[in-house]
């Protein structure tokens, strides 16, 4: 079995294609519409569903139409809603998202409800965080939190696993053994200053990590693939090539089916070939979790 915790972001995705992106003050006329369910913990609680493990959410929706849906849309999907939070008087979460010819996507988040995921709310699901194998979550809820999970995580002997995305500078404590770390190009340079554009560079990075604490590290790289890197082991995976139409999610897509195997025991290379392979899938399809493929897609 793999039982997997997601703590993190629940939002609706309001996506516009256009040409090209505005240039600051200027409207341009889009095309296409779409309203998703999103927010990158719940893409990643679906994305970890759909690959076969049994997982729970943890959230914070607001009490309007946006986070009654996003309830029934994680249960549809099999994921145990236990520890999901519904605000009274709160806004749910929600991403502006503008995606252009080349798949290539802005976002602008409104946090709304997510702001409210507490320690308490946290310490009052301790139970359920400790019938996972491994914790995942990211950077969309407030960072009291996610130094909780950390201190959690390490008292009880769990797996955690955090996806620094949006980036964000991360305390000593957090970093301090922590199992995994996934962070893309750009937020490799937020967290150790080194500006990843080849393997030497993401090798000198996943160093830096090292030097905080961190066990593994994933450097995720777009086109080029993953890199991962630990005491024993490094690696460039490159991913299968396809054309993108909407890249949104891809990385929450890695974060989730990567999880997945990883706690079903599989090796790292087998757990982020796969991971590739899903994330891969995903920006050729519009939407977030509606991007998500499910495990007998992979094969």
């Amino acid at each position: 079995m793999a039982k997997i915790v997601v703590v993190g972001s629940s939002n609706t995705d309001m996506v516009v294609k256009t040409p090209r992106f505005p240039e600051p003050g200027e409207t341009i006329l889009g095309g296409d519409f779409f309203m998703f369910p999103g927010g990158k913990g719940a893409n990643q609680a679906v994305a970890a569903a759909r690959m076969g493990g049994i997982v729970s959410f943890v959230c914070c929706v607001g009490d309007d139409i946006f986070g009654q849906n996003a309830l029934l849309g994680y249960k549809n999907e099999n994921i145990n809603v236990d520890g999901c939070l519904l605000a009274k008087g709160s806004p749910s979460g929600i991403a502006l998202i503008t995606v252009n010819a080349e798949g290539e996507n802005e976002i602008v988040v409104a946090s709304g409800a997510n702001n409210l995921l507490s320690e308490a709310h946290i310490s009052a699901h301790s139970k359920l965080l400790n019938s996972a194998e491994i914790v995942l979550t990211q950077l969309e809820t407030p960072l009291a939190v996610v130094n909780q999970l950390a201190a959690h995580c390490k008292n009880s002997g769990q797996r955690f696993i955090v996806n620094p995305a949006p980036a964000q500078q991360l305390s000593a404590d957090i970093l301090d053994d922590l199992f995994l770390i996934t962070p893309n190009e750009t937020e490799s340079k937020l967290l150790t200053g080194i500006d990843v554009k080849d393997e030497d560079s993401a090798e000198i990075a996943c160093q830096r990590f090292f030097d905080k604490g961190v066990q593994n590290v994933i450097i995720t790289m777009g086109s080029r693939g993953a890199f991962f890197m630990n005491s024993d082991e490094k690696m460039l995976i490159a991913p299968p090539k396809v054309t993108a139409i909407d890249t949104t999610a891809a990385g929450d897509i890695f974060n989730g089916t990567l999880t997945v195997f990883l706690a079903q025991g599989l090796s790292w290379q087998q757990s982020i070939e796969k991971a590739n392979r899903a994330a891969a899938i995903s920006v050729t399809r519009m939407g977030a979790q509606a991007s998500a493929p499910y495990k007998n897609e992979i094969k």
